[in-house]
């Protein structure tokens, strides 16, 4: 993973000077008397919010411009790394499909290639989602899904990877019998898997993640009769390829789970040119 992590911000630093962007700095913004050293991986941050140069398209500008404008209730959001952090998969996920947000037809084009199974049509693409943050009737957390494609009583919750790795996390105990209730409901997952994902692991965001699809599937609205959770990641993200396949291996049915690459996406979007150029090593 070392190596590749350094592929890629060596591809984001090439890329910059390539587009005559300014190199940014850590922290990303540097305060007055305190240490900070430049990072080629990152842009200025007053730089990139006037210029937008962390998005590729008008659509994924658009997008990310319209989404920092709203709150969600108990949102995180990560503002400075989303405009100025070239490796950050959030910014990522509003280059794959910030376009699709305005061009709703084409969304369903593309959510029907990539799953064909999807039920309905597009009626909204939504970005860092979550459809109640520290809500009991969810999962009572914080997660929320990079992007969103709401279907006809169906969802796509989607979670974007680029040079992230699969750091162990413990999922918070006093949330525990919620996650437990959700799992066994859902019917999901194998003999004993919560022996494995209850503890510290490097699949709890992931499980996390998609027991919030499988929530929003059981909850009593019955707004959401079809899901699916994916992990997106590139092919040579081993890291990510590896806990995907682990926590397969943990699910009896795996109809509301998919790992799918950052290449096949990318080949399946109309800015599929320049976003391999950016992304692609």
């Amino acid at each position: 993973m070392t190596a590749f992590r350094h592929a890629l911000r060596l591809h984001q630093s090439r890329w910059r000077e390539a587009n005559g962007h300014p190199s940014g700095t850590q922290p990303i913004v540097p305060r007055a008397g305190k240490p900070s050293r430049p990072v080629g991986s990152r842009l200025p941050l007053d730089y990139a919010r006037e210029n937008g140069a962390n998005f590729l398209t008008p659509g994924a500008l658009a997008a990310v411009r319209a989404r920092t404008s709203t709150v969600e209730p108990h949102q995180t959001f990560d503002h400075q790394r989303v405009w100025a952090d070239l490796l950050w998969s959030p910014a990522l996920a509003f280059n794959l499909f910030g376009d699709l947000a305005a061009d709703l037809a084409t969304a369903d084009r593309v959510v029907h290639h990539l799953w064909p199974d999807a039920p309905g049509t597009v009626s909204q693409v939504r970005f860092a989602h979550s459809p109640g943050r520290l809500d009991p009737a969810y999962t009572n957390n914080l997660r929320a899904f990079d992007a969103v494609f709401a279907l006809d009583h169906g969802i796509v919750g989607v979670d974007v990877n680029y040079h992230e790795w699969a750091k162990p996390e413990i999922p918070r105990p006093e949330n525990l019998a919620r996650y437990r209730e959700v799992a066994e409901q859902s019917g999901a997952f194998g003999p004993s898997p919560l022996e494995v994902l209850e503890g510290r692991s490097e699949l709890a965001v992931m499980w996390l993640e998609h027991l919030l699809l499988l929530s929003m599937l059981q909850h009593p609205c019955r707004a959401w009769s079809w899901g699916r959770y994916v992990v997106v990641h590139p092919v040579h993200n081993s890291d990510i390829a590896a806990s995907c396949a682990r926590y397969r291996t943990l699910l009896a049915d795996d109809s509301t789970f998919a790992s799918i690459t950052l290449e096949q996406v990318v080949d399946a979007l109309p800015a599929r040119d320049a976003l391999r150029d950016r992304y692609i090593p």
